[in-house]
């Protein structure tokens, strides 16, 4: 009986997991597609007075996003090979972020 209710919960939480994943993904995907073509239209416009900086700053929100959904999916990993990749991707999306919040903080220096 209680195997029965652990194989549940494990399907349950994997399950709980995926659709948050794809959630976060999506959201990121939106922030970065909304804020192109916002920059974009600007661009258009030849209002090119702040396009680097919210194109940036949209970036950095879509990799948080994206970071998120990866942090999440740790949760329901099963082996070790997975857990590297999956690490390796959080790393790799973290320096991205840094580097683009470093951009920001230069750009508005200046």
């Amino acid at each position: 009986m209680i195997e029965i209710i652990i194989t549940f919960l494990d399907t349950a939480l994997y399950d709980v997991v995926q659709v948050c994943t794809t959630l976060l993904e999506f959201f990121g995907i939106l922030v970065l597609m909304v804020t192109a073509l916002k920059c974009f239209y600007s661009w258009v416009k030849k209002d090119t007075a702040n396009i680097r900086m919210e194109l940036a700053q949209g970036i950095a929100l879509a990799l948080e996003f994206k970071m998120g959904g990866e942090v999440l999916r740790t949760v329901v990993v099963r082996e070790w090979s997975e857990l590297g990749i999956l690490g390796a991707i959080i790393v790799l999306r973290a320096v991205l972020t840094f580097l683009i919040h470093w951009e920001i903080k230069n750009e508005k220096a200046e």
